[in-house]
């Protein structure tokens, strides 16, 4: 039996942990041929030596750099023939308000988060125009949708990386090029493990009760796994998405369509 991406090349950043390094082992289940790419080549060796030989290539660059997008997109074609997919997945994050935020900081999750798909999407489109067809998923996040209190890059990040999604499929359809956005909620991985710490301290409990907290009050109230979020990226990837561009799928155990506020009051009685 085919796998969904049978015979698909896929380029996917932020290959080396989290949901890419998942993201990346899902594909090739699906039967995609991949290039993974991250700064740290320690990280994405971890997420070879989990695939099968021959349908994975590590790239070590750097999407804030255009000259690197350049080369990874160069470099998928160059491996598996042409680009049919890209999922841009690298992204960090940091705290801070406007006044709070350092502004290298700034600087540093806009040129990952917002240039960085930029940059990879300018490299790969015209490879896909002569082809005709491509799907771009970039994984952007509830926080594009909603915002986050103290984290005004991260989500302002987020926020434009959607609008770039949505335009890109807007120019690019006429090429049957199609481009989505997957918008995860709260996700057990490395990023935010490190981010819930302080959150964690405060309310005198490890990661788990930290994330379980958060997600107390929705419809489906725990966090999710890196791996429940490919199942989305697979869908928008593939071929029975075809007629689906300029989506914003939220993956978030439906916390976008919960009222924190109403929430509480529902846990007290009120509403009943």
């Amino acid at each position: 039996m085919s796998g969904l991406l049978e015979g698909k090349v896929a380029l996917i950043t932020g290959g080396g942990s989290g949901i890419g390094a998942a993201i990346a082992k899902r594909f090739v289940k699906e039967g995609a041929k991949i290039v993974i790419t991250g700064r740290r080549a320690e990280a994405l060796a971890g997420t070879v030596s989990a695939l099968p030989e021959g349908s994975v290539l590590p790239f070590a660059g750097d999407v804030r750099k255009w000259e690197d997008a350049q080369s990874m997109v160069d470099a998928t074609v160059k491996f598996g023939g042409r680009i049919d997919i890209l999922v841009n997945n690298a992204g960090i994050d940091t705290p801070g308000t406007v006044t709070d935020t350092p502004i290298e900081q700034w600087a540093a999750v806009m040129e990952t988060n917002l240039y960085g798909p930029f940059y990879v999407m300018r490299a790969a489109l015209p490879y896909m125009i002569k082809a005709n067809v491509g799907a771009i998923v970039n994984i952007a996040s509830l926080a594009g949708l909603r915002r986050i209190p103290a984290m005004a890059a991260y989500c302002s990040s987020k926020s434009g990386l959607i609008g770039l999604t949505q335009q890109t499929a807007l120019d690019y359809g006429k090429y049957n090029i199609r481009c989505n956005a997957v918008c995860p909620g709260a996700t057990r991985s490395e990023m935010t493990e490190h981010s819930m710490q302080g959150l964690a301290e405060s309310l005198g409990t490890d990661i788990t009760g930290a994330m379980d907290y958060l997600t107390r009050f929705n419809p489906l109230p725990h966090p999710a796994t890196t791996d429940q979020i490919t199942g989305a990226v697979v869908f928008l990837a593939g071929d029975d998405s075809v007629k689906i561009t300029g989506a914003v799928l939220p993956v978030d155990e439906g916390s976008c369509v919960v009222d924190p506020c109403g929430s509480a009051l529902a846990g007290r009685g009120w509403g009943d």
